[in-house]
């Protein structure tokens, strides 16, 4: 016997059990249901398309534990959308920041991150994923659910997020295309762990490649999700404010930033003269990243641009591999 009385045995009894149950909620990823999902959308002037986003939100299967509807300063009727939204959703809410001054191109500032890093400090715990989503977007029914699942089956995956699908001038949507490995800005579900670990992130153009980056560094894996209801869609085409050969540009000015290998911009800049505006798209890619290097904008930390270089050889290692054994005679 060990001289314990019976209401001492049952207390003990009860504290073993809150132990375990504190130490099973502590645990993201064993199922998922317990991992609890806050969503922060940033905006600004999007009165037009937030009818569309907000339904497909209100519609998900499984809705997330938190919304959190950040107005970056819109001098229409967006955050008059929003607030009547969180009215009627109680797991949303309406937050609108001062408005700022009018600039030229927003992305070079990263406002939206600046945005999205706020919203976060204004989350509700507990949360163990946090979603930076834009506007834009025209939801498929199950993407939090099937984040949601993703996650919780692989305690390693960091990162993940729908691919996206665009109308093209056809009328036709097809998918933005990128390696599996890439998440897209405009939904990246980050598991609390991983984005802890690579925040704070640099308030530069190419942000939002810089992260997924920063987390394979560190060893987490980062993928888009094939849905089986189909692509979410992107209501406005990546980069399409300025026109197309701002948006090459940009994007060369994101790559320098990210640390891409020079030589992976020769081949991404002849892969993207394939595109409208034939020839001058991989002219505008090329040189927005060789003004970048002219300029010396700020750039990503030197152990991100070194992973990033590191990626992008293997990756041009192995298209060449696939390539000669195309053409390889002996098959």
């Amino acid at each position: 016997m060990s001289g314990t009385t019976g209401t001492e045995e049952a207390a003990m009894v009860r504290t073993k059990m809150m132990t375990a149950a504190a130490e099973d909620t502590a645990l993201p990823g064993a199922d998922a249901d317990r991992l609890r999902v806050a969503i922060v959308v940033c905006f600004l002037d999007e009165e037009a398309l937030l009818p569309t986003f907000l339904a497909s939100l209100a519609a998900q299967t499984v809705p997330p534990e938190q919304v959190l509807l950040v107005d970056d300063g819109s001098r229409d009727d967006s955050f008059a959308l929003a607030a009547a939204f969180a009215a009627e959703h109680p797991w949303a809410r309406a937050l609108r920041r001062p408005q700022r001054p009018q600039e030229g191109d927003r992305l070079v500032s990263a406002a939206e991150l600046r945005a999205f890093q706020w919203g976060v400090e204004q989350l509700a715990e507990p949360w163990d994923v946090v979603c930076k989503m834009d506007a834009d977007l025209d939801l498929t029914a199950t993407l939090v659910a099937r984040a949601r699942e993703a996650l919780a089956a692989d305690p390693g995956l960091g990162m993940v997020g729908s691919y996206l699908r665009a109308r093209h001038p056809d009328g036709v949507l097809r998918r933005e295309p990128h390696p599996e490995v890439h998440v897209r800005g405009p939904n990246e579900f980050f598991r609390r762990a991983c984005f802890e670990q690579i925040s704070p992130l640099p308030a530069i153009l190419g942000w939002d490649t810089i992260d997924e980056l920063r987390a394979r560094r560190r060893g987490w894996r980062t993928r888009s999700l094939e849905l089986p209801e189909g692509d979410v869609v992107h209501l406005r085409p990546t980069g399409m404010h300025g026109g197309r050969l701002r948006m090459w540009r940009r994007h060369g000015r994101c790559a320098y930033g990210a640390g891409t290998h020079p030589l992976a911009i020769l081949v991404g800049g002849l892969s993207r003269a394939r595109m409208r505006p034939y020839g001058l798209s991989g002219l505008a890619y090329v040189w927005g990243w060789a003004w970048a290097a002219l300029r010396r904008v700020p750039r990503a930390d030197a152990d991100t641009r070194r992973h990033a270089r590191t990626e992008d050889v293997a990756r041009l290692r192995a298209a060449f591999r696939r390539s000669a054994a195309r053409v390889d005679p002996r098959g």
